[in-house]
């Protein structure tokens, strides 16, 4: 068959995959959002739904406080025994946790708590033991990946963190994950940071606490050296055999928004490609260890279609899977229809930090789009918003002024805070617009053209941070509901060329 990547598209970054009954489940960062860590289902590697999230509970996500791009970073899910693990670091706490399920459909435990530092964890099950590795540094104060015993049912850690390898001298080193094929353990990680050095390494050696021989030809995967290629940024990847026996990465990356434009700002994405283990038992992965977007391949049949979703709206999206909440979800804000959703102010905006605004929002998936809402407002403003973090979003808002009704176009870039246009609209309600492309954001009230922004200013290259741009809808600076109906996203989703960029 042939698919495309990304195969899960926008801001879903550090993927983790299991397998259990038949099928695949799929685990990923959350950030500073609420719920937290995504979770999908998949049964053929190329088509996933997301049936919900691991951390739904505020006993299970304290956000208080987080920074933007702060909170849940890298969660890895592991199955055994028929209890499927989630362990992940709230960074907003320090500290590293697991969580557990024995329905996957259900809810997931309170945290356990492992007092192991570092971030990326990592569970690794044999023999009725448990190991738990994170990123560190050994003895010498050298990056190392750390591993110990711990006891699953409690946290306790049974023996001491031991620096088991050093990866092949990229900084950053994280994302570890152990697995034992055939007589060996392979250790895989990833160096050169989450940006345009990433890469994806590994070693193996026939003892569990090594020493490690890494590969010949590491790093096993990067785009670093790719200059104009949509795709860059690879890595931080999870090794799976699938129920056929064939062997799989699966890793974040991100799309560029032009051939020789280093900005993005649909976040880290979640990518899919072939591995080919060797005579030696020594893999390799994808089109000589890059990333394509492409993908043809006789290991999933070609009776399998990719199906890209193009089309959301409240109708055919779930308020509690698609959907999600800055730092915190208060349900005295809102009020969920079939087709509309109204939001009441709180003390908070978006340009705020650290705090709760009354937000909602679902990730941008593609470059292109054709996106209208039906608002109205009582008092106070509400509107849609393009938001990357509190000091780097665009709002295109409606707001009453006394008995006056304005709308306005803002753009928050850093400390530069810019309204393109304001007129006056003399009603409550109104539909607001936005299109885009790889390049800009068009915004329109009513069908009048009220100002465009570069999407490059709400990349990360500009805005900093791990996260990618979230389409929201929020309210602020009143005491009433506004209410949000006919919400339609459009998706084109672009097709792409042999040498790697968008045909346009």
């Amino acid at each position: 068959m042939i698919y495309q990547n990304p195969i899960i598209r926008g801001y879903y970054p550090d993927p983790s995959v299991c397998k259990a009954n038949g099928k695949y489940y799929l685990v990923t960062s959350s950030s500073h959002y609420f719920p937290g860590v995504p979770l999908f289902q998949s049964e053929d590697l190329i088509n996933w739904e997301q049936i919900g999230y691991c951390l739904t509970k505020k006993s299970q996500l304290p956000l208080n406080n987080a920074d933007s791009s702060g909170g849940i970073f890298a969660p890895t899910i592991r199955f055994n025994n028929g209890r499927f693990y989630m362990v992940t670091t709230n960074t907003t706490i320090g500290k590293n946790f697991y969580v557990y399920t024995d329905d996957i459909y259900s809810e997931w435990s309170d945290p356990i708590i492992v007092n192991q530092g570092g971030i990326d964890p990592s569970l690794y099950f044999e023999n009725s033991k448990t190991y738990f590795m994170s990123n560190g540094e050994d003895n010498h104060g050298k990056s190392a990946i750390l591993q110990c015993e711990i006891d699953i049912n409690t946290g306790e850690i049974l023996t001491d963190a031991k620096a088991i390898w050093g990866g092949t001298g990229g900084r950053y080193l994280e994302s570890p994950h152990l697995y034992k094929i055939n007589d060996y353990y392979y250790l895989t990680a990833a160096e050169g940071g989450t940006e345009y050095g990433h890469m994806v390494t590994y070693a193996r050696g026939k003892n569990i606490y090594g020493p490690f021989t890494p590969y010949d030809n590491n790093p096993v995967l990067t785009n670093r050296n790719l200059g104009g290629y949509i795709v860059q940024g690879v890595g931080h990847a999870e090794l799976i055999e699938d129920y056929n026996g064939n062997w799989w990465l699966f890793h974040l990356g991100f799309r560029q928004i032009g051939r020789w434009l280093t900005y993005h700002h649909l976040g880290r994405e979640v990518f899919l490609m072939p591995v080919t283990f060797d005579d030696n038992g020594w893999f390799s992965v994808g089109e000589n260890g890059t990333t394509t977007q492409i993908v043809e391949t006789d290991l999933i049949s070609k009776d399998i279609t990719q199906n890209l979703k193009k089309i959301y709206s409240f109708e055919n999206t779930d308020w509690k899977k698609d959907w999600q909440f800055i730092r915190e979800f208060n349900d005295n804000n809102y009020e969920f229809g079939n087709n509309s959703i109204k939001i009441k102010s709180n003390s908070y905006t978006l340009d705020d930090n650290k705090t709760i605004p009354s937000f909602i929002g679902i990730r941008q998936k593609e470059f292109d789009f054709d996106l209208s809402v039906n608002i109205k407002v009582y008092n106070g403003e509400a509107g849609v918003t393009l938001y990357m973090d509190e000091d780097h979003h665009y709002d295109l808002i409606i707001e009453k002024l006394n008995n006056s009704y304005n709308v306005a176009l803002i753009l928050n870039i850093g400390d530069i805070k810019h309204t393109v246009k304001q007129m006056y609209v003399g009603k409550s309600d109104v539909i607001l617009r936005i299109k885009a492309n790889a390049l800009n954001y068009e915004f329109y009230c009513d069908n009048i053209f009220m100002g465009k922004a570069q999407t490059r200013y709400l990349s990360k290259e500009v805005a900093g941070g791990f996260t990618g741009v979230l389409i929201g809808l929020f309210a602020q600076r009143g005491e009433q509901f506004s209410e949000f109906t006919d919400f339609l996203l459009n998706y084109d989703i672009k097709q792409i060329g042999g040498d790697g960029y968008y045909d346009v």
